[in-house]
């Protein structure tokens, strides 16, 4: 699998949003886009999303944030993982 600037992230509040996902993690570098995952019909938060970085570098770096807080819950940060085309 090919190193990627994009990263998985688990355990979100139902507060947190796009905007408090990329300010959470723009200490590692440049974000180029920030996504919680919402749930098509309620349009409320799935509790994860994926941040994607300018640099591979950057998200490896990220990758150190698991474990931490971020809006009162744990997360758990991991590399996204591709999804086959359908």
């Amino acid at each position: 699998m090919t190193e990627s600037n994009k990263i998985f992230v688990g355990g979100l509040a139902w507060a947190t949003d796009d905007q408090g996902l990329m300010a959470a993690f723009e200490s590692f570098g440049t974000v180029t886009e920030a996504k919680v995952i919402t749930d098509r019909m309620t349009g409320r938060s799935r509790g994860f999303g994926f941040v994607t970085f300018e640099t591979v570098e950057a998200a490896t770096e990220a990758l150190s944030f698991d474990g931490q807080m971020l809006d009162g819950r744990t997360i758990r940060v991991d590399k996204a993982n591709q999804r086959p085309a359908r």
